[in-house]
């Protein structure tokens, strides 16, 4: 069985973040509800969706990468 190089690979702080999940959390209803942190920047915000949580990251991400970025918020 051949391991995934990647693995072994040290992953960026840029990359870090802190997800804190509500107790309006309810994974079996597919409901996510808490805040998001960019570890290296400290941008944050709240989200209702999975969806909202996720294009947080890639707004970060994609801002960190030197494009475009739309509503991040400090």
């Amino acid at each position: 069985m051949s391991q995934d190089p990647s693995a072994a690979r040290p992953l960026p702080a840029r990359g870090a973040f802190v997800v804190q999940f509500g107790t309006d959390t309810d994974v079996a209803r597919g409901r996510f509800v808490g805040r998001i942190e960019h570890v290296v920047s400290g941008q944050a915000t709240h989200f209702r969706t999975l969806e909202a949580c996720l294009a947080f990251v890639g707004r970060v991400l994609a801002y960190r990468h030197g494009q475009p970025c739309a509503d991040v918020t400090h």
